[in-house]
């Protein structure tokens, strides 16, 4: 049974000068700002589509991930991982790098980047973005 997920943004303004907020079904977190200056050149207090983009992708690895080192037989105590996408003007987004540092009992490094490297071909958030460039880094902690 599909599930559809859900968020709002509303934008005031031209690209360059407008502004707006982004906000999410799910839940009571109110909104987050959005603007152009933020996405063009980088901010610690305003969100971008990126920053939505690598959460989205973060949040999906770790879960297929997870899912394949539990099918492998070595579930993991812990799944930390970052996701940094990249947006350049005039182009658009060029990349995700993902970098995810794990605890798995009784997995060698190497049977652990297969896994990894099969999660981030599986991951369904890695296949809508099929069109960028997605490299990985795994280790174990």
């Amino acid at each position: 049974m599909p599930v559809t997920s859900e968020a709002n943004s509303t934008w005031t303004g031209s690209l360059t000068e407008g502004s707006g907020t982004v906000a999410f079904a799910s839940s009571n977190l109110g909104t987050f700002p959005i603007d152009w200056k933020a996405r063009s050149e980088g901010s610690s207090t305003t969100t971008t589509p990126e920053e939505l983009i690598a959460a989205a992708h973060s949040a999906c690895f770790s879960m297929a991930l997870s899912h394949a080192l539990a099918e492998n037989g070595t579930p993991p105590e812990r799944v930390n991982t970052s996701a940094s996408v990249t947006f350049k003007p005039g182009t658009g987004i060029t990349g995700s790098h993902l970098n995810v540092n794990a605890v798995v009992p009784g997995l060698t490094p190497e049977k652990f980047q297969e896994i990894a490297d099969g999660a981030k071909t599986g991951c369904p958030v890695s296949q809508a973005l099929a069109g960028i460039e997605i490299t990985l880094e795994a280790t174990l902690a």
